[in-house]
């Protein structure tokens, strides 16, 4: 399949990878900055290559069991152009609104994003294979700030603190939606926490295999079939994110703790403040003591991610 991250959300790269080989995308002409560069001459859309080559290979695995995974650049941002970095090819059906330019752009991103979305499901329904085949469809991290995207602007976090950068729910909190037809309910709505690494676990269940030795991912294929009963639930959920300073962050129960650097702990009771507007640290040090010791556990030390705080030298 197509990879190389940095090339494909400049949108209109000069070239992609498939697999080994570096393939030509010809029509775009692009000028390098760093690792990733801005299109000058702008033909081929990265995003509908992505799109038509995820169909294809639906097509030719159609026989077999297949798993792919396609990872759509849009709606992110290619951040080497600044606030024009929201490309797509024309912003329609948003043209006539009087929204600031980078908001039309983003809507019209996530309009593109539904429609590719959709192609794939289609596909898979006019093949026959829809229900036998389960779509999971998410988001690596919660909206993004970057080319002059504003969260605010359509409430895109909803009523969560955070962006995109953020331990915050508004920055690590997304949905995961799954259609598989004749297993899944339309409409169905689950409370189970879960994260990327329960992935594995998930599909090794699928295919019949044990997942290997030591993953702390969770199969979520109990709640998928809508099995409550059988579903494990994870002791806690730990995070760990490397900027100008270290975030961590942790879950357990309705509890979640955020440390930003070496400022203090901040707790939050989840269920009953989900847009973290509440510290309770200060009456609860049992439950901080508690998430700190979760925090040193699962952390696991190395000189390419030392723990810092925003005051140490980069």
């Amino acid at each position: 399949g197509f990879l190389d991250a940095w090339h494909a959300h400049n949108y209109y790269p000069d070239f992609l990878w498939r697999n080994e080989a570096k393939c030509a995308v010809r029509g775009n002409v692009v000028r390098v900055i760093g690792r990733g560069g801005v299109a000058i001459k702008r033909t081929q859309y990265s995003q509908d290559l992505l799109t038509a080559q995820a169909l294809t290979y639906i097509e030719e695995h159609r026989d077999h069991p297949f798993f792919l995974l396609v990872a759509f650049p849009i709606p992110h941002a290619n951040t080497e152009a600044g606030r024009h970095g929201l490309e797509v090819p024309n912003d329609m059906p948003y043209s006539d609104r009087e929204w600031p330019q980078p908001q039309k752009n983003y809507a019209a991103m996530i309009t593109r994003l539904d429609y590719s979305v959709g192609r794939l499901a289609e596909l898979l329904v006019r093949l026959g294979i829809a229900e036998r085949t389960l779509l999971l469809f998410t988001s690596d991290n919660g909206p993004h700030r970057d080319a002059g995207a504003d969260p605010a602007f359509f409430g895109s976090a909803g009523p969560l603190r955070g962006h995109k950068g953020s331990l915050y729910e508004g920055g690590i909190r997304v949905p995961l939606i799954a259609w598989w037809p004749g297993t899944i309910k339309p409409g169905v709505v689950t409370s189970h926490a879960s994260a990327f690494w329960d992935f594995l676990p998930t599909a090794a269940e699928l295919a019949g295999v044990d997942p290997p030795q030591g993953v702390d991912g969770i199969s979520y294929l109990p709640t998928l079939q809508d099995d409550s009963e059988h579903q494990r639930q994870h002791e806690f959920l730990y995070w760990e994110l490397h900027g100008h300073e270290t975030q961590q962050a942790v879950r357990f129960g309705d509890w979640k703790a955020v440390r930003r650097g070496d400022r203090s702990t901040e707790l939050f009771d989840l269920k009953g403040d989900p847009a973290e507007s509440r510290n309770l640290a200060p009456s609860h040090p049992d439950i901080v003591q508690q998430a700190e010791s979760l925090m040193k556990s699962a952390h696991t030390p190395s000189p390419l991610f030392p723990l810092k705080s925003a005051s140490a030298k980069r």
